[in-house]
């Protein structure tokens, strides 16, 4: 209980301080974004739900992850070829181009939507799960300002692929703290289904 607090308290805290400025050329970006069309969609919303959607998503995680890729701290064999050859301010400009769009918003399904809905907003303190809201705000519009992702409207798949690779260890990206292995490692699988259900239709 005291450890599903101090993570609750940290993530609050974390949620309130700066303001993040785009660094980006949004136009540039539209440019230089068109090989990632084929896989993310021309306007950032993909149709696999296995990848991710990026229209929307703020500059400052985009930039990260992409670095990551490009660095081989989060391993892809297809991002890390298409990465390899950017500059920072490539990457900066791309950013900023999907920033620059809108996300489409799906739908939760309905027999997982109470359910998720719950556990994004209130988490599961019996297992230490803190509420995702936390960090990715009420609407799911994430914080810019701490990097952390907007998730408003993302592929269910996706989600639930993230989270499981977060709870096996497999994605190992985050800060120092781990934050997001240590809290999916507490989620079962049907929360996790139905967190991720509950996402594809937040807005």
């Amino acid at each position: 209980m005291k450890n599903w607090l101090a993570i609750t308290i940290t993530l609050v805290i974390a949620t309130t301080t700066g303001l993040a400025l785009a660094a980006g050329d949004p136009e540039a970006g539209k440019t230089k974004s068109a090989s990632c069309a084929a896989c993310h969609g021309i306007d950032g919303n993909s149709i696999n739900p296995e990848w991710p959607k990026l229209a929307g998503q703020n500059e400052k995680y985009l930039t990260k992850q992409l670095g990551y890729f490009q660095h081989g701290e989060r391993e892809n064999s297809t991002m890390s070829g298409m990465v390899a050859n950017l500059s920072g301010q490539d990457i900066q400009d791309i950013a900023a181009y999907y920033m620059s769009q809108t996300p489409t918003i799906g739908s939760a399904d309905p027999e997982l939507v109470e359910f998720g809905e719950r556990i994004y907003r209130s988490g599961n303190s019996d297992s230490g799960v803190a509420p995702c809201m936390g960090c990715h705000g009420p609407s799911g519009a994430g914080n810019p300002a701490a990097g952390y992702p907007a998730l408003r409207g993302q592929h269910a798949k996706y989600t639930e692929i993230q989270l499981h690779g977060f709870s096996e260890g497999k994605r190992v990206n985050e800060n120092a703290k781990k934050m997001m292995q240590i809290l999916a490692a507490r989620m079962t699988n049907r929360e996790i289904r139905a967190v991720a259900s509950y996402i594809q239709g937040l807005h």
